[in-house]
């Protein structure tokens, strides 16, 4: 507190300063910390991007997301992308249970309500693109496979995602469509783990996204099947609720969701929202 450096002041003099103290101390404790208000809320639109944004996105945005964190860092010089990509079911754990994130992209609006039942987000998630699956097989197709019903042929090694992750949900969906029983070889705990299966040539054949058959150029190829248009995958992405970086945090959303972020996207497979 400033004091005057006069010891005696009329009293109606002392009166308005104090009150004057009030009004002051008023004004800065409705912006405070205990104003109930979202973190989000309180940043000022006019505020900069700076420091590091940490983002938790499923692994199958990993190629697309490292091209606009690097085309983020340098729209905003002194600003840091760092990520973390994996299955959208362990992020969203990881996120219910106080891991520090600024935002989170998921493969699933199922995934999502995890976090947002925990209400750990800010607003609404908004969908910015979607996915569809195809089939990776190994480079040429030796085993000549064309349609879903081909991966139940003895002998045949196939793995899956797990159940649990967007993409082995999305395929359940697209065998149940197919009326389709498959055993796989292995479930995998997400789609870059399925992909490498094949690449390395553990496995003939394996359910992922289309966007990360195209990713892995020539180490695999891949076939598109019908049932695959009854199990697309929407993606949203959130504003975390207690995100370290909120300035920044919507500032990379923003990016995702603009013309640009989407042609970056587009370009690697997914499909518009």
């Amino acid at each position: 507190m400033i004091r005057s450096a006069r010891r005696r002041r009329p009293a109606l003099q002392t009166a308005g300063a104090s009150a004057a103290a009030l009004l002051l101390l008023s004004a800065c404790s409705s912006t405070g910390p205990g104003s109930g208000s979202d973190t989000a809320s309180s940043v000022s639109s006019s505020s900069k991007p700076s420091g590091t944004v940490t983002v938790f996105a499923a692994a199958s945005l990993e190629e697309s997301f490292r091209t606009l964190g690097r085309q983020f860092e340098k729209e905003h010089p002194g600003t840091k992308v760092t990520f973390n990509f994996s299955g959208s079911d362990s992020l969203a754990a990881g996120i219910t249970g106080g891991a520090p994130a600024d935002v989170f992209a998921a493969a699933s609006p199922r995934t999502m309500k995890t976090v947002t039942d925990q209400d750990d987000t800010v607003g609404t998630p908004a969908t910015f693109v979607r996915n569809q699956l195809e089939i990776a097989t190994l480079p040429g197709n030796p085993h000549r496979i064309t349609s879903l019903q081909d991966l139940v042929r003895s002998g045949l090694k196939v793995v899956l995602c797990d159940k649990e992750v967007p993409c082995g949900a999305a395929a359940q969906q697209a065998l149940r469509a197919g009326r389709i029983e498959l055993t796989p070889v292995s479930y995998e705990q997400d789609v870059k783990s399925a992909l490498t299966k094949v690449e390395l040539k553990e496995a003939d054949a394996a359910v992922v996204y289309r966007t990360d058959v195209r990713a892995a150029g020539d180490k695999v190829d891949g076939v598109e099947f019908p049932e695959s248009a009854k199990a697309v995958n929407d993606y949203p992405i959130a504003l975390l609720k207690n995100a370290p970086n909120p300035v920044a945090a919507k500032a990379f959303i923003a990016l995702v969701r603009s013309d640009e972020g989407q042609k970056v996207l587009s370009a690697a497979g997914f499909l518009k929202s």
